[in-house]
């Protein structure tokens, strides 16, 4: 886990290296023929990466995205409106048959069909109209890291590809120095801090939400700790009565429109004792754990779970798992 993590920046760079006209011919597409819905396909970290490019896509765009409940299609067999539709699938793997099906369903009744994927001779990668290779490599630990970068990133070139955001895309080719940077961040307090920790929030908002949800994945799957991904508004309500003296939170705080509730919610927090992570740029008051910035604040959520994977993996191993093989978890999860 940890060398894939560390691979990610390399991974970057390689999928920044390819398949530019796939993603300009997409772009003109979406822009020639504006969708009436756009929908995202997704499971587990995936659906993290697919949250992100939604929220990036509905605050740059102006175009709401749905995350399609598959069972709609695989239980209930609902026959989906697909008209004008754009359908964006996100997996590693590209077997699990509840996105290969709605896909594949998608597709025949005249949706457009994306699929952002690491294996390009997957079924899901061949159901799917448009193929967007991750070109993460190949990736052996159960838990995922590079590829989920690599998703992330495929989601923001959309996007910008969309946009047509000569902006956005220059910052995208400077992301891989970035993440190396971000890589080697000092995150040695969250594994001294979390050594015995049980339960915790993990807390985002905006952009950096889908980031949160994935970090709360991660401390589960690899740390055993029963973590819960909140947004910064969201919490203050009914999460609010479970904090007390000495109830942990990692909070991310990314530039952005979002980082000044975040702040204040994370000294509001501490202020009636809990014990508060927060990560945030260098020179922040109270931040303990650094953001790296990017070349565009939109893309900075991105350098900020580069900078959590490899301080998650060695809390894991300082509490005794194995990281790299989790208990009753494997790589390809096929569900239906």
């Amino acid at each position: 886990m940890r060398a894939e993590a560390l691979e990610a920046p390399h991974a970057v760079a390689r999928q920044l290296a390819q398949d530019a006209g796939t993603y300009r011919a997409l772009g003109a597409a979406l822009r020639s023929q504006e969708p009436s819905a756009v929908l995202t396909v997704a499971r587990g970290s995936s659906d993290h990466a697919a949250s992100y490019m939604a929220y990036l896509t509905m605050a740059r765009l102006g175009r709401l995205v749905t995350s399609l409940p598959m069972s709609v299609i695989t239980l209930y067999n609902s026959r989906l409106r697909c008209e004008g539709l754009v359908s964006l699938a996100f997996s590693q793997s590209g077997q699990s048959p509840d996105l290969i099906a709605p896909t594949r369903r998608l597709r025949e009744g005249g949706a457009r069909t994306v699929a952002l994927v690491n294996d390009v001779n997957s079924p899901l990668a061949e159901a799917a109209e448009f193929l967007l290779p991750l070109h993460a490599g190949p990736e052996l630990s159960v838990a995922a890291t590079k590829s989920y970068l690599c998703q992330l990133v495929a989601g923001a070139r959309v996007v910008a590809a969309w946009q047509d955001d000569a902006a956005l895309s220059a910052a995208l080719e400077a992301l891989p120095e970035a993440l190396t940077k971000a890589a080697q961040a000092d995150w040695s307090l969250l594994p001294e801090a979390l050594l015995s920790t049980d339960k915790l929030f993990v807390i985002g908002r905006g952009l950096g939400l889908a980031v949160a949800q994935e970090a709360a994945l991660k401390f589960k799957e690899t740390c055993g700790i029963q973590a819960e991904a909140f947004s910064g508004a969201e919490v203050r309500h009914g999460p609010m009565a479970l904090i007390d003296a000495g109830y942990p939170l990692l909070v991310f705080a990314p530039r952005g429109p979002a980082q000044a509730g975040l702040l204040s919610l994370a000294q509001d927090m501490r202020a009636r004792g809990a014990r508060v992570l927060l990560a945030a740029p260098a020179g922040t008051p109270g931040a303990q754990l650094p953001l790296s910035p990017t070349a565009h604040e939109d893309l900075d959520a991105i350098a900020a779970i580069q900078s959590f994977y490899p301080a998650v993996e060695a809390l894991a191993r300082a509490r005794g798992g194995d990281p790299d093989q989790p208990p009753h978890l494997a790589k390809v999860t096929r569900t239906h």
